[in-house]
């Protein structure tokens, strides 16, 4: 397996990465930068526990390989945050306790980021349509849905 050198930045910084082309991203994600937030969970892209936004769009990392990320911006839910102050997604989920496990929350927050970015002002059905390909075993969508809409008037 022939390894190859990688640009891409990731959560504002910029790093190079030697692996193989059809490496996931996830795997460099997790274990080559030490950015645990994107989650493994179904391995095959259904789930969103390892969503990420790539040039700005929600992305499943499990099923990128690296040579799908050379030269792109990638935002992990540890990038969403502007330096010490909370995304306002991350504070209403925090207010409105939308989590119960967690595990699915990362890429709930991603789609969530993605979509208060480009509908400041969504409806509900617009909430649970982005939501839509992040899979929650716990039943907290309900709780997840009134956060991203808490969010939404908070940035008004």
């Amino acid at each position: 397996m022939t390894e190859e050198t990688f640009s891409l930045t990731v959560d504002g910084e910029r790093y190079d990465v030697t692996t193989a082309r059809n490496t996931p991203l996830l795997h460099v994600l997790r274990h080559e930068l030490g950015k645990p937030g994107a989650r493994f969970g179904c391995g095959v892209g259904l789930c969103g526990a390892c969503f990420v936004m790539i040039d700005g769009n929600p992305t499943p990392s499990c099923d990128t390989p690296m040579w799908a990320a050379e030269g792109k911006d990638v935002v992990t839910v540890a990038g969403l945050a502007g330096g010490d102050a909370l995304h306002p997604v991350q504070q209403a989920f925090l207010d409105e306790q939308a989590a119960q496990c967690g595990f699915c929350v990362s890429g709930v927050l991603v789609s969530a980021a993605a979509l208060l970015r480009d509908t400041p002002h969504p409806s509900e059905g617009d909430v649970a349509a982005a939501l839509d390909r992040n899979l929650c075993r716990c039943g907290a969508q309900r709780r997840m849905v009134g956060a991203v809409l808490r969010a939404a008037e908070a940035g008004e």
